[in-house]
């Protein structure tokens, strides 16, 4: 059993108990909240270890309530929409969530997604020890000490997918992080590279990027992957 405390902030009586049930019988320890207005002190108080938060919330939104939060902490996120087209305007809002849910979803999924943000916040603390290292000085990148020949904008793009794993990008984001002269190019190039950088990362025996259908990239230390 972890004891990891989820905090639940969803409106729905009914949603919220059949998701702290799930929660409670995966081994965690879970709380809930109906009222967006109390989320933020909830979390600055009990500082719980995986938050489950609506993107619609009376008293205040999951919006404003993520933007707060980041300011003192980086507890792992979780937002939860009702819209799938929400999850395009979340991503480019920056927020800092650290995964997304579209309803209607399996309780058995959301218990999965939790147990991956926090394993993967595990895995983080031990990233110095992750068989993959990237040198931006050198713009080099080594596999268990092996270089790995990278295009700059492929040393780009997994520069910036592995500094917040777990995360999903856009391919719009990935295309500001990879040309820095702000040239334009379609989502389809950023495909390719995408492609040939996987490639590459597997032929060394890594595969920490996955695709995320109709949204875009995550990445993933190799030793958060089962």
């Amino acid at each position: 059993m972890s004891g990891e405390r989820v905090l639940v902030v969803e409106d729905e009586p009914k949603l919220a108990a059949l998701l702290s049930d799930y929660l409670a019988v995966a081994g965690y320890v879970p709380d809930t909240l109906g009222d967006g207005a109390l989320a933020v002190d909830h979390i600055r108080h009990t500082k719980p270890d995986a938050v489950l938060l609506d993107l619609m919330l009376p008293g205040k939104d999951g919006l404003s309530i993520c933007r707060e939060v980041r300011t003192f902490s980086y507890v792992p996120i979780l937002m939860v929409t009702a819209r799938v087209e929400e999850i395009d305007r979340l991503l480019g809002l920056e927020l800092g969530a650290d995964d997304y849910i579209c309803k209607p979803f399996s309780p058995r999924e959301v218990v999965a997604r939790v147990k991956a943000v926090l394993r993967r916040g595990s895995a983080q603390t031990d990233a110095a020890h992750a068989p993959l290292k990237l040198d931006e000085v050198r713009f080099e990148a080594r596999v268990h000490g092996e270089a790995l020949v990278l295009t700059p904008v492929e040393f780009r793009l997994l520069k910036r997918l592995s500094e917040q794993p777990g995360r999903v990008f856009s391919r719009t984001q990935l295309i500001g992080a990879a040309y820095t002269d702000h040239r334009v190019v379609s989502d389809r190039t950023v495909d390719s590279h995408i492609k040939n950088l996987r490639r590459k990362l597997t032929d060394a025996g890594l595969d920490p990027i996955s695709s995320v259908y109709g949204v875009g990239y995550r990445f993933e230390w190799p030793e958060t992957q089962a």
